[in-house]
């Protein structure tokens, strides 16, 4: 059932998402408003997701400003019913759903002897049970031809600096869950499902982190920089779109080559 993109035209066609309908989870602030913009950007008409209406609302604002549609769906995606109230909700407004960026995500850290269990199931519920139940959600009313970008991390790759077993896991785990979820829908369904680990971009979070950690983090990052947003954006738009056609399965690493050490 896949969906095999026509020889003819421009290549930046394949990178464009007119027509499409884009959920995005955890879209309140940070990478998660910058990726529902860049979708906008893109084309597509927006569903943005996560806790907080009124933060919720002002991305919607930036959205419609580019010229698209944008629905705000307050939603806890620990919750499969709230996920499932989402993918509803986002076919009712715009008639279809054909892109799902599974951003939402929650960080811990603690030393592994020291961490309490309740923390742990936390980071877990939201970054990995989270990100499945949103899928599956989202998945029961999309096309052949559609989308999942799970957003991971370089930490579910490499080791962290910091004591992070519950965040470096639960990433870890979400790759794991692309691939499977790619092998039983991309043929079967026609859905892509693929991932990003980002490196560490250049956002509030990084603001909060003390100089020297992170110079400890960069001196593995071939480019000795963080990322800009942007250049996160970029890889969520190209394998959200049919730019990225016969891609399934597979984990961008988009982390200034940190991963390669």
């Amino acid at each position: 059932m896949s969906t095999a993109v026509s020889q003819g035209g421009s290549v930046l066609d394949l990178f464009r998402l007119t027509g499409r309908v884009a959920v995005v989870t955890g879209a309140g602030s940070g990478l998660g408003a910058g990726f529902a913009r860049a979708l906008g950007e893109a084309g597509a008409d927006i569903v943005v997701a996560g806790r907080r209406r009124d933060k919720l609302d002002q991305v919607a604002d930036s959205v419609t400003a580019l010229g698209r549609r944008c629905l705000a769906v307050p939603t806890d995606v620990t919750d499969p019913g709230q996920c499932e109230a989402l993918a509803r909700a986002a076919v009712a407004e715009f008639g279809r759903l054909d892109v799902l960026v599974n951003n939402a995500g929650v960080t811990h850290t603690a030393p592994a002897t020291r961490e309490d269990p309740d923390d742990y199931r936390k980071v877990l519920e939201v970054n990995l049970f989270g990100a499945y139940w949103a899928a599956q959600a989202c998945a029961r009313v999309m096309r052949p031809g559609s989308s999942i970008v799970n957003v991971s991390s370089m930490l579910g790759l490499v080791k962290s600096v910091l004591p992070q077993a519950a965040y470096a896991s639960s990433k870890a785990g979400l790759i794991g869950l692309t691939r499977d979820l790619s092998h039983q829908w991309a043929g079967r369904k026609g859905i892509r499902v693929n991932a990003i680990a980002p490196g560490f971009v250049d956002t509030d979070m990084i603001g909060e982190m003390s100089t020297d950690t992170l110079n400890e983090f960069l001196r593995d990052c071939s480019l000795g920089r963080t990322a800009t947003q942007r250049e996160i954006d970029a890889a969520v738009v190209f394998l959200a779109g049919p730019a990225a056609s016969y891609i399934t399965g597979s984990t961008l690493a988009v982390d200034g080559g940190a991963s390669g050490h």
